[in-house]
């Protein structure tokens, strides 16, 4: 089966998008908040924590307090390059370059939508866990953008007479914790949250999409530049369809957290009265819109 990412494309946007990431990181942001929520209900520290994806050290700065020490990983340099302050290499989600059993936490914020083989790239994580280690990991779900989709679809069929796949095929939320748990981890939970954020033009949108890194990377993508007449026709789709009062564009970002446990050893019950107590997991949220 063809890969539908682009992984070249992938690196040159984070690549591009590192030198201003810090004007349009509040997705990461809000993303890493919550993930450092879960952290806490853990009610643990954890030794040497791996985060992938390095935004900017954000995510880094939300794990330190619950680790001992944190190494950051991201398919970029550019996003690496800055005052170091924890341990970081490049390399990708899709191969992990570590041994197994290296980590006791693994944490990613709005990275892992860009595997191509999310299954292998989730299997790749629970390896490098140690017994009762953690994974954490937000990504985008199905509903992401749905808007901008419709948009494109309907602005490039008026402009030009077909569309061009221009939106990436996000994770659907009720195969997320079906996929923890294929992938080998314990205690499997997928939550999900939507974030309703508002534009003064879809243009602004998509600047903040390039801005973010999270631009178009499917290998299926149109190769040449946008016609203004699409742009144009796009735009008009989109107002017409997702204009609120004051004349702003909505846009939806649906937030997916997985949650997972490297199983911990099997003990032998002491006698044949005795059971093992539940091992204490992070609570299950729903967070509607």
């Amino acid at each position: 089966m063809e890969e539908p990412f682009d992984r070249r494309a992938v690196r040159r946007h984070r690549d591009r998008a590192a030198r201003r990431f810090g004007e349009h990181d509040f997705l990461v942001r809000a993303a890493a908040e919550r993930l450092a929520d879960r952290l806490g209900d853990a009610g643990r520290t954890f030794g040497t924590a791996l985060v992938i994806g390095a935004a900017g050290g954000i995510l880094r700065e939300a794990t330190a307090p619950f680790a001992d020490t944190v190494i950051e990983m991201d398919l970029s340099l550019r996003m690496l390059r800055r005052p170091a302050v924890t341990p970081g290499l490049v390399a990708s989600e899709e191969l992990l370059p570590f041994a197994g059993a290296a980590f006791d936490l693994v944490v990613s914020a709005l990275t892992l939508h860009w595997a191509n083989d999310l299954p292998g790239a989730l299997v790749q994580i629970r390896r490098s866990l140690r017994a009762d280690g953690l994974l954490l990991a937000s990504m985008f779900g199905g509903e992401t953008l749905r808007e901008l989709r419709a948009a494109w679809l309907a602005g490039e069929a008026a402009a030009i007479g077909g569309a061009s796949p221009r939106i990436s095929p996000f994770v659907d939320v009720r195969d997320a914790g079906g996929l923890l748990q294929r992938t080998g981890f314990a205690r499997p939970v997928a939550d999900v949250e939507f974030l309703d954020v508002t534009y003064a033009t879809p243009l602004k949108l998509m600047q903040e999409l390039r801005g973010m890194g999270e631009t178009n990377a499917l290998r299926q993508r149109r190769r040449t530049f946008t016609t203004r007449g699409s742009l144009v026709a796009t735009e008009a789709a989109y107002r017409a369809d997702a204009s609120n009062a004051d004349r702003r564009v909505r846009a939806t970002f649906q937030l997916l957290t997985l949650t997972g446990w490297a199983a911990a050893p099997q003990t032998q019950p002491a006698g044949p009265e005795a059971e093992r107590p539940p091992a204490a997991g992070l609570p299950r949220r729903l967070r509607p819109a």
